[in-house]
């Protein structure tokens, strides 16, 4: 089995910071691009932050200057650090992982999100 699973979310105040991770486990081959995605209340699904096995990023305007995402290829683990955290940042946050499997399968794979809530 191939999975992502999320952690590090929670509740904050405006302002404030919140460090997501998403561990990659299984039998993987390689990974390449890893991002984050979210979905807010009444909201479609948007890219968050994305970041390729050799460490190039892309961001969403909303988040630049704010976010940061990361990667340790080691771990195969994703890291976004949010700070100055608004309300229109709350939403549930899911990591995406282009990665291969050890039996020939590749395409995208999804963690089951973590939520992360803003309030004033």
């Amino acid at each position: 089995q191939v999975q992502l699973v999320e952690s590090g979310g929670g509740l904050v105040q405006v302002g404030g910071s919140l460090r997501l991770s998403c561990a990659a486990s299984g039998r993987i081959l390689s990974i390449n691009t890893m991002g984050w995605y979210r979905q807010g209340p009444g909201k479609q699904r948007e890219l968050v932050a994305a970041i390729t096995s050799g460490g190039a990023t892309n961001y969403a305007d909303s988040v630049k200057g704010r976010f940061t995402v990361s990667r340790d290829n080691a771990k195969n683990t994703l890291y976004l650090q949010m700070n100055s955290l608004k309300s229109e940042d709350t939403a549930a946050y899911y990591c995406n992982a282009d990665m291969m499997t050890t039996w020939g399968t590749r395409r995208d794979y999804w963690g089951q999100g973590t939520q992360v809530t803003v309030s004033s």
